[in-house]
């Protein structure tokens, strides 16, 4: 799946820069790191080599190995480690390279993590940011292409932000970092040179606040991460047919804006949901049901979905192109839903 190379700008308040999603990260972390001596990143190759993606590079020049930190291998000893500087004042933002290392780390994020606030009685708070990727048709096979921002959004007690431009990426980066609350923050492995509007000043973008992406009235598209630029593709194409889509991009799967979703799919009268995640058990379905429980009065036809097909992600590019929707599938599930097929 090929992204865009650049993204929509924001409206302007003041200067407005284009700079990649990758850059925009660096920034938010840079900024956070100088207003807040108690930040720090630790992660494996986030110092010298700025980790595999480069979007670190050169932050340890400026605050040095005692603030950007080299770890061993081992997932489950940062973020335990993260998680206990957190529990005594620090803000550690921990560096999970793919995805699907998650897996090596989630008793400290569900079961420690997550847990510690309400086990104390609200007496302890862990103020920690997990950095990870989600994304496929990178070709980098079934261990380095999952999307399982539905694990953690499943589990009470963490919340989880999925950006799909630079201004969000920032925006929503500098709230999850001086949150009380431990944020899992899922960022497109494919994204981090795609380029879009950044505004010079300080902002911030409020954890649980949707936006809409792109105005419509015939059908609600709301779309996750990087499947916020294939629904705005398919939008496009379906807007030379007659068909007009508005875009909802949640921005944050937990806490979720369902009140901004449902209001959508009231206003149109048809929706459907694009996520990167298996679709089995999945974000689609939670959305789904969202919708069918707020708006089903106003519903014209079911809500349908679109997600990652029930297979490990292969290798070969033909076979992993076909495991994700596309700007293709997207508008032909949108003709159908209104009478159009």
């Amino acid at each position: 799946m090929s992204m865009p190379e650049t993204a929509a700008t924001p409206p302007a308040t003041g200067a407005v820069r284009e700079i990649t999603f990758g850059q925009a990260i660096r920034e938010a972390l840079a900024e956070e790191m100088r207003r807040d001596p108690r930040v720090f990143i630790i992660g494996e190759d986030v110092a010298e080599a700025g980790t595999p993606f480069k979007v670190l590079s050169g932050l340890v020049e400026e605050f040095g190995r005692e603030r950007v930190i080299d770890s061993p291998i081992s997932e489950a000893g940062i973020t335990g480690l993260a998680t206990g500087a957190a529990m005594t004042g620090m803000r550690p933002v921990v560096d999970i390279m793919f995805g699907d290392f998650l897996t090596l780390a989630m008793d400290q994020i569900a079961n420690q993590a997550a847990k510690v606030h309400y086990m104390s009685g609200g007496k302890l708070k862990v103020p920690l940011v997990v950095r990870t990727t989600l994304g496929a048709t990178r070709r980098s096979a079934a261990q380095h292409s999952q999307s399982l921002h539905a694990w953690v959004s499943h589990v009470p007690g963490l919340k989880v932000a999925l950006p799909s431009t630079p201004y969000d990426a920032k925006g929503l980066l500098k709230s999850a970092i001086r949150d009380d609350s431990p944020v899992v923050f899922f960022e497109d492995k494919m994204m981090y040179t795609m380029r879009g509007g950044v505004p010079a000043e300080e902002y911030t973008i409020p954890l649980g606040v949707a936006e809409v992406k792109r105005p419509g009235g015939d059908i609600t598209i709301v779309a996750t991460s990087s499947m916020v630029h294939v629904a705005l593709a398919a939008a496009e194409a379906l807007a030379a047919e007659g068909i007009s889509a508005e875009v909802v991009d949640p921005r944050t799967t937990m806490p979720l804006d369902t009140e901004t979703i449902i209001e959508s799919a009231r206003k149109t009268g048809r929706a459907m949901v694009v996520d990167e995640g298996y679709e089995r058990y999945g974000v689609t379905a939670e959305i789904a049901a969202v919708i069918a429980e707020g708006a089903f009065q106003y519903l014209d036809a079911p809500v349908r979905r679109l997600g990652a097909m029930h297979v490990p992600i292969p290798f070969s590019p033909v076979l992993e192109d076909l495991t994700v929707p596309t700007p293709e599938t997207v508008a032909a599930t949108a003709r159908a839903l209104c009478g159009r097929a």
